[in-house]
């Protein structure tokens, strides 16, 4: 939710508008998180006579990290062109929970008026308001409505009642975060320890990078070097992790340790490429991250689909696939779109299986206390990884003995981390909030693991070779679909203004109706529903006019009669189909408003063609709605609390 960003430089001189601009594009390369207000919290002009900084200056915006920018250059009270040799710098960008967006919510936020102690936070405080009382109680008062500020003034009260003159940064953090509950990631600033920097997790993602000419210096928790060189190197912080930097040295412990718990910490290298997240020619990164498909569902490939010998091998599921295949049902879990990637592939994996496949609601599957067995095999899907509901049913699900698969895009994440196994989709950093290629690369590796699993099946062999086919065909198939973005946008002219937006379709199809109607929901803030073309006479055939559209998924499939059915009550009623169909079908065209023809695939891969039309549909009404397209209103990219 929040995005988190901080930078130290420890005798590495630097201007004061080095800083700055370092702590603004740290907080713009987080903008994809959504967000509403952002604050930054730095050394004041006032020095001791020891020449440390003895005052720390907030400077906190409602509104986007530009606005907060040019807010740094008005501050007349900080010399921009002063160097400092030392300095800790923190930075954030907040998404509205407790409280209205403005600066006295945002972050970071202080101990007292003197800000001894400051804090910046992502995730939530579930004991927020008990810890309020008891601070109020003592006498410390509050200025916002979060959850955030019994943090620092927590650790002020700590502070101030320690029973020795001199406690340490961290074991004030350590004694602090032993009093919350819910999720977090922190990182604390202090006047009382100028130049030194905390950061701890719980729950929450949080990762320290560190470029250093010297050796690193671990407290308990050894490090592995992967690398060397000008690269950046990441240390991935796991749960109860207290990271402190003093004197330019970094240390690493662990409140507690489990016994026989391996206390290695392996530094990851990271080497993200800046094109990767740069924008080219698209207006919006949601854009360019559908015209990215051709390539990212290549990508989830590579390597893994041999199509001359028509072999599919999941390397993160090969050491535990003979567990697999004695398994006595799969179980996808997932939030959102992550979750229709599942109702997507469930059919298929069916078949591919001959297992029972449930597909959950991550929130749903837990408020259900759902039975869950050692032969289960569960599937935790997460474009982040770090999806809180569906990491709570990981942990539920092990704890029930379960065998655990992952199935995210973001390598290190906690589901990553703590599945037994898993496949990493390798979609490429997805930035838009509604997730596109995301979908489309769960879909396929969904099917994969289904090939994978039927290899040695006599009697399913014609079927693999026409899906791994299919396959091979898919990406030149999505670039053919891709060429129909202009005959869409025109559709999505005559829609925008529209209040309601209907998706019908069943079987292989109907997961493509609930994600395109969920991407209508989610950036033009249009109603939308998906529908069970079978369910039409339950109940949503009373919706039917000649005002209200309707799209309606008809491929050439097992579902192409009972489709059609379903067209003539629509088309009895006075409604006006938009059709998405395939390629050379009169009988559809005939009776549609407009049609929008589409490639003919496999049947369990048309859904991966389908829902490009809808992905465009969505992107297209929101601007023609005048909407921020990547940024929905109240909705962020990583779903980290509950």
């Amino acid at each position: 939710l929040a995005g988190i960003f901080a930078y130290l430089n420890y005798r590495v001189p630097r201007t004061r508008k080095e800083i700055f601009d370092t702590l603004v594009k740290g907080l713009q390369r987080l903008e994809y998180r959504g967000y509403d207000s952002a604050g930054v919290g730095v050394d004041g002009p006032r020095k001791n006579d020891n020449g440390d900084n003895v005052n720390i200056c907030l400077i906190k915006k409602r509104g986007k990290v530009k606005a907060l920018d040019e807010e740094l250059y008005k501050n007349d009270s900080i010399d921009l062109d002063i160097e400092l040799d030392t300095h800790f710098g923190i930075a954030h960008t907040r998404w509205a929970t407790h409280g209205e967006p403005n600066a006295v919510n945002c972050h970071p936020h202080r101990s007292d008026k003197n800000n001894e102690f400051v804090v910046i936070h992502n995730g939530i405080i579930t004991n927020y308001k008990e810890l309020r009382k008891y601070l109020k109680s003592k006498g410390y008062k509050f200025e916002s409505e979060t959850d955030t500020e019994v943090i620092p003034k927590l650790i002020k009260y700590v502070y101030d009642n320690s029973e020795n003159d001199y406690v340490s940064f961290s074991t004030l953090v350590e004694r602090v975060i032993q009093q919350l509950e819910g999720a977090f990631a922190l990182v604390f600033k202090s006047i009382h320890f100028p130049g030194e920097a905390i950061a701890t997790r719980r729950g929450s993602p949080l990762l320290i990078g560190v470029r250093s000419k010297y050796e690193l210096s671990m407290e308990q928790i050894p490090i592995q070097y992967n690398s060397t060189g000008e690269t950046l190197i990441v240390i991935y912080l796991q749960d109860d992790d207290i990271a402190a930097v003093a004197e330019g040295k970094l240390s690493l412990h662990r409140m507690s340790r489990c016994a026989g718990e391996d206390p290695n910490r392996a530094i990851q290298t990271l080497q993200m490429e800046l094109q990767q997240i740069m924008k080219g020619n698209f207006k919006a990164f949601m854009q360019k991250e559908i015209f990215e498909q051709p390539e990212s569902v290549f990508n989830t490939m590579r390597g893994r689909i041999c199509f001359d010998t028509n072999t599919v091998v999941l390397g993160g599921l090969k050491d535990h696939l003979k567990e697999i295949r004695r398994c006595r049902r799969l179980i996808l879990i997932g939030c959102g779109t992550s979750f229709h990637a599942g109702v997507a592939t469930r059919q298929i994996l069916e078949e591919l299986t001959e297992l029972p496949v449930m597909v959950e609601l991550a929130s749903d599957f837990l408020d259900r206390i759902t039975p869950v067995f050692r032969d289960d095999v569960c599937f935790f899907i997460s474009q982040s990884g770090e999806t809180a509901d569906t990491l709570m049913t990981l942990r539920y699900c092990q704890g029930r003995g379960a065998l655990t698969v992952g199935v995210t895009n973001t390598v290190g994440s906690s589901i990553s981390r703590e599945t037994d196994c898993g496949v990493h989709i390798n979609a490429g950093p997805e930035i838009g909030v509604a997730s596109t290629k995301a979908y489309t690369s769960q879909f396929v590796a969904l099917t994969m693991f289904g090939l994978m699993m039927s290899e040695d099946r006599i009697s399913l062999q014609k079927r693999r070779l026409e899906i791994i086919n299919g396959l091979r065909m898919l990406p030149g198939l999505i670039k053919e679909v891709l060429t129909l973005d202009d005959q869409i946008r025109s559709i999505a002219s005559e829609l925008y203004q529209q209040r309601s937006l209907l998706v019908m379709g069943r079987g292989y199809n109907y997961a493509t109706c609930m994600e395109g109607a969920l991407k209508i929901k989610e950036i033009t803030y249009m109603h939308s529903e998906g529908i069970l073309a079978g369910e039409l006479k339950h109940g949503p055939l009373a919706l039917i006019d000649k005002h209200m559209p309707v799209i309606m998924i008809i491929m050439k499939d097992a579902c192409y009669t009972k489709c059609h059915n379903a067209l003539q009550q629509v088309t009895a009623r006075q409604g006006r189909p938009i059709i998405l169909c395939c390629q050379d079908d009169p009988e559809i065209t005939k009776n549609a408003y407009k049609t929008i023809e589409l490639p003919q695939t496999v049947d369990c891969l048309q859904g991966v063609l389908s829902v490009i039309p809808l992905q465009l549909m969505s992107f297209h009404l929101a601007v023609l709605r005048g909407y921020d397209v990547d940024c929905p209103r109240n909705l962020a990219k990583s779903v980290t609390v509950e």
